[in-house]
């Protein structure tokens, strides 16, 4: 698991409106934070990515799970299970930004409900303040790891309501 993240004092989990998640507290800590050191808070999460199970590492080998939008490797493995979301994922080394954006989304979105991963911002980029600091092209790839979680969990839904757990 990520290590955890205190937000600034003025913004501390006991002053937090009750329906705050944990997005909407990592997007005001992002916000609190001068623009040029918001990349850097970003990539403080690329350390904190969990390994990947062992059970997934042959789909990933296999290709499965991947994010094609990246330039990079980077694969995700949404699941549902009693309503909560599970995100496994693997992003290599040598690139630190997909790995830490995908660290934050785990961060923000595993043991979520599946709605409140629907409900993310597909403006995620810009909400947290970083939009602006990144090329196109690493906007698209990291667009395309939003995309990917968002919809593979609203597939993991669907096929847990089915009762299929392949």
């Amino acid at each position: 698991r990520a290590r955890s993240r205190s937000p600034p004092p003025s913004l501390s989990r006991d002053d937090a409106p009750p329906s705050m998640t944990k997005l909407d507290e990592i997007i005001e800590t992002f916000q609190f934070v001068e623009p040029p050191m918001r990349l850097e808070l970003l990539l403080d999460y690329a350390n904190n990515l969990p390994p990947l199970p062992e059970w997934l590492k042959a789909k990933r080998d296999a290709g499965l799970g991947r994010v094609h939008e990246c330039q990079s490797p980077v694969f995700v493995f949404p699941e549902v299970e009693n309503d909560a979301v599970a995100l496994h994922a693997w992003a290599p080394n040598e690139a630190p930004t997909a790995r830490a954006f995908v660290s934050l989304l785990i961060d923000a979105l595993d043991g979520a409900a599946p709605s409140d991963v629907a409900a993310v911002p597909d403006d995620l980029l810009n909400r947290l303040g970083i939009g602006k600091q990144l090329g196109m092209t690493r906007q698209q790839g990291l667009a395309g790891v939003l995309y990917r979680v968002k919809h593979g969990v609203a597939q993991a839904q669907e096929d847990e309501a089915r009762g299929d757990t392949a």
